[in-house]
Order: C-alpha cells, then sequence, then structure tokens
C-alpha cells in the first residue's frame, strides 16, 4: 500500500494561495479597494470575478488585477488557468519591485502541483527560492518543490530539499512527514521511523501522520501498532483522504494476518 505523499500537503500550499495578502506595493485606494471588490465576488461568484478582474487587466490592472484572476479560476478548480494567472502576476510584480514575488512565485507552484503539472511546478517553486525575497518561509517553498520532485520521481532532489527544509524549520510536521514518506518508499525503514516520530510529536492528531505512521508500521512487520496508527487516522478526521486510505488499510489488514505493505 502506497498512497500519494499527502493530500493534506497539496491543500495546504493551495490554501496558501487562497488566503495571501494583497501582493502589491502602495496603491491607491480606490485600486485597493477594487482589488478587495474583486476578492470578494470571487468568493461568491467566481465566474463574474473573472470577467471583472480581465476587463480591469484591460484597463491597465496589474498585480493585484491579475491576482484575484487567479483566485478566481482557484475557486472554480481551474487550476493551470490560475498557476499562468499566478505567473503572469509574479513577472508584473518583479518590473514593480514588488517584495511579494517570491509569495507568487511559490502560489503559481502550488496551483500547477493542484493541475497535476509537476514540471511547471517545479519551475515555479525553483524561481521562488531563487528570487531572494520570498515572502514567506524558504523551508515552506523547499517542501513544496520536494513534492513536485516526488512527482517527477526525482527522489534525490526531494531528499535533499526535505533535509534543508528540516533544518530551517525543525517544527514542521509535513516536512517530517514527506520524509519519512520518502524513507520508507527506499526501503530504509529505521530512518522512516525516526522521521515519522518526529512528526507524530508536533502533530499528535494529524490524520495524514497517523496514516504513515500505520504504513511504517507494516513495512516493518508490526501489524498490531499499524492498526493502532490506521484507527487513529480514521478517527482523526473522518472522511479525508487519509481516514479513507487508513480504513482501506485496515479492511486489508484484518486482526490475525500477514501483514500487506
Amino acid at each position: 500500500m502506497k498512497p500519494a505523499i499527502s493530500a493534506a500537503v497539496l491543500m495546504l500550499g493551495i490554501a496558501g494561495v487562497a488566503t495571501a495578502a494583497p501582493p502589491a506595493t502602495a496603491v491607491g485606494n480606490i485600486e485597493a479597494e477594487r482589488y478587495q471588490s474583486c476578492l470578494a465576488t470571487a468568493g461568491r461568484e467566481p465566474a463574474l470575478a473573472v470577467t471583472e478582474a480581465t476587463k480591469w487587466l484591460g484597463a491597465g490592472g496589474g498585480v493585484p488585477a491579475r491576482h484575484c484572476l487567479a483566485l478566481a479560476y482557484l475557486a472554480q478548480q481551474q487550476y493551470i488557468p490560475a498557476a499562468l494567472a499566478l505567473e503572469a502576476a509574479a513577472h508584473a510584480a518583479e518590473a514593480a519591485n514588488d517584495p511579494h514575488v517570491g509569495e507568487l512565485w511559490g502560489q503559481a507552484g502550488n496551483a500547477a502541483l493542484a493541475g497535476s503539472d509537476a514540471n511547471r511546478a517545479l519551475g515555479y517553486f525553483t524561481t521562488a527560492l531563487g528570487t531572494g525575497v520570498l515572502g514567506i518561509d524558504r523551508a515552506e517553498v523547499l517542501i513544496d518543490r520536494a513534492r513536485a520532485e516526488v512527482e517527477l520521481k526525482r527522489d534525490a532532489g526531494a531528499r535533499t530539499d526535505l533535509d534543508e527544509a528540516v533544518r530551517l524549520d525543525p517544527d514542521s510536521p509535513y516536512a517530517w512527514l514527506l520524509r519519512a514518506t520518502l524513507a520508507r518508499r527506499d526501503g530504509d525503514l529505521k530512518s522512516a521511523e525516526a522521521s515519522i516520530l518526529e512528526a507524530g510529536k508536533r502533530a499528535p492528531d494529524d490524520a495524514d501522520v497517523a496514516l504513515e505512521a500505520g504504513n511504517i508500521a507494516v513495512a516493518q512487520g508490526n501489524l498490531s501498532l499499524a492498526r493502532q496508527a490506521w484507527s487513529a487516522a480514521a478517527a482523526a478526521a473522518p472522511g479525508s483522504p487519509a481516514a479513507i486510505a487508513a480504513g482501506q488499510a485496515l479492511a486489508a489488514n484484518p486482526e490475525g494476518s500477514a501483514p500487506k505493505p
């Protein structure tokens, strides 16, 4: 049983796009009000917000207009159009010396990854890391880039990024979680166990952490411990992808059976 590397981490990145602060340098009150109005429309009627933001761009709207357009696409789960709008916003921010440029590249990467374009996402995350003005935690972008690298089967690069992420932010449970998953997939169960224990210390009630703890335990041949962890995952977030995967693992590994890694 080898589930994807954490739906929770993916959605965390996408949530960051939707809740970001206005990505603009000093804007006039009228433009700021228009941006806030566009965001409100994106939340209520995203299709209408796409129309409004597009008109705004035609009238010379800059980074705020492009960002609102991206969020409107994102609200409709049109992830690649959102990524392209965020890419355009990042380029505009670079031209305007906007300090949010790194954040915009990171948001574009998360949108591209949600749209299953890991190659595009990898480029965006690498650009974000190269800006030197991320506007967000560098460790978060390293974690995001590692997710893209895993999708592209570039595990060596992912391990390097996650090692640096836990060095920069040892309190990030998601860095430890992904590190544990990679180590398990590589058959390094000792490292996997050490990393998932660190994740568990920081997020003891997280369903994805519990799910991976069960996956590692069953790979070690400890079915009893695996079932305890999967049961905890199922109870922690009913209906979530992690809970569903945990339920499937429990069904596939009933008590008294031989472990099925």
